[in-house]
């Protein structure tokens, strides 16, 4: 067994789905999350500067001596897959791979969809690992910037005419197409869960990314014999690279449970 901490990193708060995810499969686990918040969207920026925002990140989270560290966010794991050489000295996991298998098994017909940032679709990762699982597989993307913004926002309601326009807006190709499965490959997209459903009418299965990586870690832990001991109680410590105030009250829309911890603010960039 090993009580080391779960470490979790994402641009700002979309990874605490995967932090709730993880809290309900895995309750007795300690978690220290980063929310890059003072520098998001990672979306936008260039391979490069995101490379050197996920190291710092990572180093970071080193610091607390993590059993493992979670990539919580789309933007990265696409880059990380792309960039040879970069290495952690801990298991790590993004979300790419976790949800593309799960894609994989539960498409019907081989027909799945895929959205997620600019940087995450421009990188053709998510269709490369989902074609090496299943050659015969076709993948549409499409990038969705607006919405990252819109759950940060908390406009996330099935009737909410902002989030109703916006999803359709992305993904009438996807539609449009066919696609029996869609990968949510940013960890802000399950908040517009129910948005998504309604508007592919509830005929196309949905794989959230953050689930789909907790269940990976889950099996991981238990597999390397690193599961915590106990079986619930795991704690929370929450870090941010901007003012802790608002993320507060938008962490606790995310996890849909109250915030007792303290929520600490860093400078990211003397680590």
């Amino acid at each position: 067994m090993d009580n080391r901490p779960i470490g979790v990193f994402d641009s700002g708060l979309g990874g605490l789905t995967a932090v709730k995810a993880l809290r309900r499969l895995l309750p007795g686990e300690d978690i220290v999350y980063f929310g890059d918040t003072g520098r998001i969207p990672y979306g936008t920026r260039s391979r490069e500067t995101i490379i050197k925002y996920a190291d710092q990140d990572i180093r970071f989270l080193q610091t607390f001596d993590v059993k493992m560290i979670v990539v919580a966010c789309g933007t990265v794991s696409s880059m990380l897959n792309v960039t040879p050489g970069f290495q952690v000295n801990v298991p790590y996991t993004g979300v790419l791979v976790p949800a593309a298998q799960a894609a994989c098994v539960l498409s019907s017909g081989g027909k799945i969809g895929v959205i997620g940032t600019q940087a995450t679709i421009r990188s053709g990762e998510f269709g490369r690992i989902i074609r090496g699982i299943r050659p015969e597989a076709q993948v549409f993307g499409n990038a969705c910037p607006l919405l990252v913004p819109i759950v940060e926002a908390g406009l996330v309601q099935p009737d909410n005419p902002i989030a109703r326009e916006a999803v359709a807006m992305y993904l009438a190709p996807l539609k449009e197409a066919g696609i029996d499965t869609l990968v949510l490959g940013c960890t802000h997209y399950p908040l517009l869960y129910d948005v998504i459903n309604a508007y592919l009418d509830y005929q196309v299965t949905l794989v959230d990314s953050g689930s789909e990586v907790a269940r990976y870690v889950r099996g991981y832990l238990a597999s390397h014999n690193l599961l915590n001991s106990q079986s619930s109680g795991g704690s929370f410590d929450f870090y941010v690279s901007d003012q802790v105030d608002g993320f507060i009250k938008t962490a606790e829309f995310f996890l849909g449970e109250a915030i007792s911890q303290q929520v600490s603010q860093v400078d990211i960039d003397r680590i």
